[in-house]
């Protein structure tokens, strides 16, 4: 017997079904919430039981998945025969006879979704920050549970595949109006009236693929109105995925083929297709990083521990340009009083004026209220007064890459902020150990590097100098956190560990160009082998004047402590472009030409654009006089692997050096830092998924032909002798 699901019929005879999975946070879809569902179905046999509504008594309905019992299977029987047995219990609950309505008072997702796809009736509570979608894509599988089958047969194809390829999540309006949902409900107590209305109203419910005249809406595989669909939908998916993600092409191939069949066909090839994904290495990938790793730094694994938790109450940010007023906007939202300094009243508000743009554009779309957006905008002070700062408990710099402006600003906050006030550099490459010169307490110093626009990107990257105490960091962590971004902890170094390793993608692009390589055979490389942008763009979007800036700084650092200097041989190709005033996106010029366009990206920043297209960028034809192709071009694979095998050692070479504390950092940092492929599952899994031995064989045939940078890390030489993989020590 299983205490997932417990019964209570109620004096109209309506049986209440209240999944609540004991031990868990959340209802996942695993053996024993499905024991709990057929004990349900069973009981709906007898005579007074007139239907059934299933809830949850958690917050969410269902979250989907046990993705911990997934990352377990090695044989494809296991995730076929566990498909096919959850759909045989789902197909019991919807042909027993009596109506089943799904109360859906949270998240349903995934396999939680597909369970509700199995009840006759779908209410949901009207909550915009409820969401309901087919998300399994994301982690390289597709949905498992009849998702396939039944999603197309209520909505139609096209809106089912765009739902299950893109893995978005619909609020219950947009799901009420796709025809996803029977009706929405104010709040819970509604939400279970309606549906114990819906099943008394109701007696002889039946699904639409169980009626003898039913018909796919918008037509099956074989409908005309669908040619054109089946026509282009994979050729897009192609050109969207570059054949990367086989979970797309499996989703397509599971609707177009059940399109085709009855009902219980079309299950089991949908359980044919699932176990393809769940075996396939992207998933596995997937899995292990965007889950098992992702979750354990959410619970803290970077974080010191025996520290107690703070919560920041008051921020000061200093300098309120792209990244300041960024920074101002997603701590404002998140409740806290914010305090934006910049060196002109004019500069402070134009920051302030930012955030009013996001608001703005929020309450036109109805995501947001005038109340809403004045109580947040309230919540920002811009100024010039440093003594404004008083009372923060936190203060970030947020100004332009120079150790000089840096260290005026430090000097002139610690000289108003209280003793336990934490000071925090947004520096993207300059040693954290270095600026804490600056600072009277540098063992309350500490970096955090918030990528560009910071609204949109998730990560935040926190940087222990060497003096850097267990408690800042705390601090440091606990407000990532606080904001809503996930942090990694890494230790201080040059770049520190995203923009070391990101800068490696732009520079080998670069050489590559300056070798004769064909630019768009640069840029396609980069897309093809999973990169969410190509390098030669990357780098505009980023400023070629910021890299050289970034290079010649470093060189200046380098030769002040006495250290060789070695010039990439991309830089000269950056000095070229810089000369000529090709300095990127924010000029209109750079590797390409960018009409209308403005840079979206400033000097603390790595990656991302929130301007809208004004004109189609192209390569600037000037390319191919300044650095001709080459008569012979190499194989498309070796670009590829250029492109990654570069990162991914240097990825190794941060772990080996202790600027990476864990892989899980490595993984997630690259993959939200700056966009490594995500099926690949990071930097340093791509270079798990390989075997250590055979990723140091090619590395040592790169750096033959193409120079020393591709030496394998001396750590992957000692792992590959060691026959073990990239693990934490």
């Amino acid at each position: 017997m299983s205490d997932a699901v417990k019964l209570q019929l109620g004096e109209d005879g309506v049986l209440l079904a209240v999944m609540d999975l004991p031990g868990r946070p959340m209802n996942v879809v695993g053996d024993a919430l499905m024991q709990g569902i057929a004990q349900a179905v069973e009981r709906m046999a007898d005579p007074a039981v007139k239907g059934l509504v299933l809830t949850s008594g958690k917050a969410d309905f269902c979250a989907g998945g046990d993705l911990d019992r997934m990352s377990r299977w090695t044989r494809p029987e296991e995730p076929f025969e566990t498909s096919m047995a959850m759909k045989a219990e789902l197909r019991r609950l919807e042909t027993q006879g009596k109506p089943v309505v799904a109360a859906i008072n949270g998240h349903a997702l995934g396999g939680g979704l597909e369970i509700a796809l199995a009840c006759h009736a779908r209410i949901a509570v009207d909550d915009a920050r409820l969401k309901i979608g087919q998300p399994e894509v994301k982690f390289g599988l597709l949905p498992g549970g009849g998702g396939t089958v039944r999603l197309p047969r209520l909505i139609g194809m096209q809106a089912a595949l765009q739902l299950m390829t893109e893995g978005a999540d619909l609020s219950p309006q947009k799901a009420l109006a796709l025809g996803l949902l029977a009706a929405v409900a104010p709040n819970r107590d509604d939400l279970l009236a309606q549906a114990r209305a819906w099943v008394l109203a109701h007696p002889a419910a039946r699904q639409p693929w169980d009626e003898p005249k039913f018909r796919f809406p918008g037509g099956d595989s074989r409908s005309p109105a669908m040619a054109q669909l089946w026509t282009v939908a994979p050729s897009v998916a192609s050109a969207r995925t570059w054949g990367n993600l086989p979970a797309v092409q499996h989703i397509m191939s599971s609707v177009y083929e059940g399109g085709l069949l009855g009902f219980d066909a079309a299950c089991e090839v949908e359980s044919r297709y699932f176990a393809a994904c769940a075996m396939s290495q992207a998933s596995k990938n997937m899995i292990g990083t965007l889950w098992h790793q992702f979750n354990a730094l959410k619970k803290g694994a970077s974080r010191p521990a025996g520290q107690p938790a703070v919560k920041v109450r008051k921020l000061g940010v200093l300098g309120a340009g792209m990244m300041g007023a960024g920074i101002a906007y997603v701590a404002a939202k998140a409740g806290l009083e914010v305090v934006l300094l910049d060196s002109s009243q004019e500069g402070a508000e134009r920051g302030k004026a930012w955030s009013q743009g996001l608001l703005d554009g929020a309450v036109r779309k109805g995501r947001s209220t005038p109340a809403k957006r004045d109580a947040l905008l309230a919540l920002i002070t811009p100024t010039t007064d440093f003594t404004a700062l008083s009372g923060c408990d936190l203060v970030i710099e947020a100004v332009f890459e120079d150790r000089a402006v840096k260290a005026e600003v430090t000097a002139k906050a610690e000289a108003v902020i209280g003793a336990s006030a934490v000071f925090a550099s947004n520096t993207s490459t300059l040693p954290i150990t270095g600026l804490a010169q600056a600072s009277a307490r540098p063992d309350h110093f500490i970096g955090l590097h918030f990528f560009s626009p910071v609204d949109k990107m998730p990560l935040v990257e926190i940087i222990v100098g060497a003096q850097t105490s267990d408690a800042t960091l705390a601090r440091g962590f606990d407000f990532v956190q606080q904001i809503g971004k996930t942090p990694i902890v890494v230790n201080d170094s040059r770049g520190f560990y995203t923009s070391r390793v990101f800068a490696t993608y732009l520079m080998e692009g670069i050489a590559m160009l300056k070798e004769g390589v064909h630019p768009r055979s640069i840029e396609v490389a980069g897309q093809q082998a999973g990169m969410p942008m190509p390098p030669l763009a990357l780098q505009d979007e980023v400023s070629l004047s910021l890299s050289l800036h970034v290079a010649e700084q470093t060189r200046k650092d380098l030769e002040a402590e006495g250290r060789p200097v070695t010039e990439h041989p991309a830089l000269s190709v950056i000095r070229d472009l810089c000369a000529l005033g090709r300095v990127g996106k924010k000029a209109g010029q750079g590797f390409y030409d960018w009409p209308g366009r403005e840079a979206a990206v400033d000097a603390g920043g790595v990656v991302g654009s929130d301007k809208s297209e004004k004109g189609e960028k192209g390569l600037w034809p000037g390319l191919a006089e300044r650095y001709p192709v080459a008569a012979q071009q190499p194989e498309q694979r070796e670009l590829m692997d250029r492109l990654m095998f570069i990162q991914a050692n240097e990825a190794a070479r941060c772990l080996e050096e202790g600027v990476l504390r864990s892989v899980a950092d490595g993984n997630i940092g690259s993959i939200m830092g700056w966009g490594f492929a995500p099926f690949e599952g990071g930097a340093l899994q791509f270079i798990n998924a390989r075997g250590v031995g055979a990723f140091v064989e090619r590395c040592r045939e790169l750096a033959a032909r193409h120079g020393p940078r591709f030496e394998p890390a001396v750590l992957l030489v000692k792992l590959a002798a060691e026959g073990r993989p990239v693990a934490d020590r």
